[in-house]
């Protein structure tokens, strides 16, 4: 299902039909100035670590770097770790402002940035569905530098292709309703003579108190 964002209908690039997904696309939410200059401010404010994932009873380390930034109390739990919230700062709290352009009920408490140094950092298959999201989560994705290949695919369904969107610079990537909870989604590696220099993904969620989901 596609989605549309009221005012910024004309923005908004059609993708695909997803079956029990609610996507919505604006290639040109930022200008390339604009994301440019977003992209060094974020680079120097936020709190960029390393982490690590435990497999099989084996620590590995995360291939990207993290940040994670919210209001006081915004604490998620995902690749097994529990991770309080940094404070905002003027970068993300100029963004946030700006989402709440495309929708007014856009009231992100929180936000995962990622950092992709190169074409061997990734990120693999999986859903943002941890139970602190609630069960039909709102999460807007903006992305800064070099473009990646957004892959998505059905959780059961084998009969559906894989959906590929190229994540540009200045992009929003909007998954809402029971996105998650039907598709999984992936940022492959992308090495040899194509290998993409550096990007930023910025992944803003509302961490609940209670189950709830974005009013429409």
């Amino acid at each position: 299902m596609i989605s549309s964002p009221g005012p910024l209908e004309s923005a908004v690039d059609l993708l695909p039909p997803m079956p029990g997904a609610t996507l919505i696309y604006m290639r040109d939410f930022l200008s390339s100035d604009q994301a440019f200059r977003f992209h060094v401010a974020l680079r120097k404010e936020l709190h960029w670590n390393q982490g690590v994932v435990t497999v099989f009873g084996k620590r590995h380390p995360i291939p990207r770097l993290e940040a994670w930034h919210g209001d006081p109390g915004a604490t998620y739990q995902y690749s097994g770790s529990d991770h309080d919230p940094q404070s905002w700062t003027p970068t993300l709290q100029k963004i946030r402002a700006k989402l709440r352009l495309v929708r007014e009920d856009f009231e992100f408490n929180s936000v995962l940035g990622n950092l992709y140094r190169n074409g061997a950092d990734a990120m693999g298959w999986h859903s943002d569905d941890e139970p602190e999201l609630g069960k039909t989560p709102c999460i807007a994705s903006l992305s800064f530098g070099a473009s990646r290949d957004f892959l998505l695919r059905h959780r059961t369904r084998k009969d559906l292709e894989p959906v590929k969107i190229p994540l540009e610079t200045g992009s929003l990537l909007i998954m809402e309703g029971a996105t998650q909870e039907h598709w999984h989604h992936s940022i492959p590696r992308r090495r040899g003579k194509n290998s993409p220099g550096e990007r930023i993904n910025l992944t803003f969620r509302k961490i609940l108190s209670q189950y709830s989901q974005c009013s429409r």
